[in-house]
């Protein structure tokens, strides 16, 4: 385990900036606009040989009404109360503004260790409001630069203590654990890994209120208002002693109606979140069901070879269920063929309607995407199809299959080696694909499968 060090402050002085600095990469949104960031986001810092989690949180507002900036103050207040220490950023160029001062006066009264930093201190623009920055009552403000790096030997200097702390506490939780399991008899048990669980959908379908209810917290920013997530979000969390790293993603739009650089930031970090994901839930509206977005990001989840489960959400507000189910299933179908038997789970996130099936569909589903088929069964299984439905002819010539292995799981991939195997039809292809579907029992993940030509010793070509 590390430190929890939470980045805080008002809007727009730099604490994505200095997130990113931290964890070093490009993973929060960084924009001139104010109020970016929304829901707050955990990564693993890292600074020297510190290694620490570290906590983007959005910009604190003097808000504490039903509105959006309110429920985000609230989100910013739970991350300090969790964190082991909290940096207040201010912006040394802009010098102290009286907003700053008021949540200076708010966190002295938190229990939570406060450094204070002075962000934008390059040169010496920002050495007044360095200065300025004394008479908060925090001490002496750190001057850096997040974004060219400039002053994180002297946030490395303050954030030591907290390491020495948390490392002292780490040996004395150790030495306990060991003194119990010196009582237990040895057991060789794998741990096991984090399945990577992204749910995706079109804005406003309820993506971030079913992640709230899976894990039983108010863990992420929801409301009324659409596209409120912004940032690809990373949950981890456990079900049925199955690790999992549930992300919650922005909504995502036609490319057509995107216009805003921030929207299009957000929607390539939801692709992202798509390509290293496991299994993905795609949410839809009941009241507007796989539509022509809905359909995209179907595609696009098939294309990278994740695992797809369709979650129908609001599921409590659809009149005709029966009629309106047949309706998604016949649509699935028609516009899916290259997958067959997706899982289709009706939910209600609000109510916590059929989360119980959403999960176990989920690792089902995954298993199925790890499943790897022994070369002997896929090759008995071929030589069966063969007798049954013959490659067809080509230029006269039959194509010879000669053998079939899985070179891959995660989708199950696999190869097919034949003469004038470049020769066989895409037909051909889809026949095969639905048989290892049906006889494997690998259903509702994407497969695929690649020619590959034997050598024949007695074709010039292929010496």
């Amino acid at each position: 385990m590390t430190f929890t060090v939470a980045i805080v402050g008002r809007p727009n002085v730099g604490k994505s900036t200095l997130f990113n600095r931290l964890i070093g990469k490009r993973l929060a949104i960084v924009d001139d606009r104010p109020g970016v960031t929304r829901d707050r986001r955990y990564g693993s810092g890292r600074l020297g040989d510190l290694e620490f989690t570290v906590i983007d949180t959005a910009g604190l507002e003097d808000v504490r009404d039903d509105s959006l900036e309110a429920r985000m103050r609230e989100q910013t207040e739970q991350a300090i109360a969790s964190a082991d220490v909290a940096l207040l950023v201010i912006d040394a160029r802009a010098g102290l503004t009286a907003l700053d001062e008021y949540f200076a006066r708010q966190l002295r009264k938190s229990t939570t260790p406060i450094i204070l930093v002075a962000n934008k201190s390059e040169g010496h623009a920002g050495q007044a409001g360095a200065m300025e920055a004394f008479s908060l009552g925090l001490g002496a403000p750190i001057p850096i630069s997040a974004e060219h790096g400039e002053g994180m030997g002297d946030l490395y200097d303050a954030l030591e203590p907290y390491a020495k702390r948390e490392a002292a506490e780490q040996d004395a939780a150790i030495a306990a654990l060991d003194a119990e399991l010196e009582l237990l008899p040895d057991d060789d048990v794998e741990v096991p890994t984090h399945l990577q669980l992204a749910i995706v959908g079109r804005p406003n379908v309820g993506k971030s209120t079913l992640v709230n209810r899976l894990i039983g917290e108010d863990r992420l920013l929801t409301g009324p208002e659409a596209g409120i997530t912004r940032d690809a979000i990373a949950i981890d969390w456990q079900w049925r002693d199955q690790p999992i790293r549930l992300i919650d993603t922005a909504g995502l739009r036609r490319r057509s109606k995107v216009v805003e650089k921030l929207e299009r930031l957000s929607g390539a970090d939801t692709d992202r979140a798509i390509r290293f994901a496991h299994v993905v839930v795609l949410v839809l509206d009941s009241a507007d069901m796989l539509e022509k977005q809905d359909l995209t990001i179907a595609r696009s989840v098939i294309d990278e070879g994740r695992a797809l489960i369709i979650a129908a959400n609001k599921w409590d507000a659809v009149e005709n269920k029966n009629e309106a189910l047949k309706k998604l299933r016949d649509r699935l179908d028609l516009s899916l063929p290259q997958v067959r038997g997706i899982p289709v789970v009706t939910i209600s996130g609000m109510t916590g309607r059929n989360l119980d099936r959403l999960m176990d569909a989920v690792l089902d589903v995954y298993q199925r995407w790890n499943k790897r088929v022994p070369t002997a069964q896929l090759n008995r299984w071929l030589g069966e199809v063969q007798q049954m439905h013959p490659a067809p002819l080509v230029g006269g010539r039959r194509v010879k299959i000669r053998y079939m292995t899985q070179i891959k799981t995660r989708p199950p991939t696999f190869a097919l080696f034949a003469q004038m195997a470049d020769e066989l039809p895409d037909s051909y292809h889809r026949y095969l694909l639905n048989g290892i579907r049906d006889t494997f029992g690998i259903d509702g993940v994407p497969l695929r499968l690649y020619t590959r030509r034997g050598k024949n010793p007695f074709d010039k070509d292929d010496r």
